[in-house]
């Protein structure tokens, strides 16, 4: 857990995860909540808040998990 911990904020991985966030999460909020920019309509915070957060977390994990792989295969 230890070792997860480790390379989920080390060698750049918190920063492409925040850019893949922006990215994927504006993209993500303007197809489901488009509408919602202009008045009327309201803007749901949570679900903005949350395509923000999937994003970031799948793209650690991704990191991450390549990361564990590469350290299993190291150790061969």
């Amino acid at each position: 857990m230890r070792q997860i911990l480790h390379y989920a904020i080390s060698d750049g991985v918190p920063w492409r995860s925040l850019w893949v966030a922006v990215i994927v999460g504006t993209i993500l909020n303007l197809i489901n909540q488009g509408s919602a920019i202009w008045p009327p309509h309201r803007v749901n915070l949570t679900k903005l808040i949350l395509t923000y957060i999937v994003p970031y977390f799948v793209a650690t994990y991704g990191a991450v998990s390549a990361r564990v792989a590469a350290a299993k295969e190291d150790r061969r």
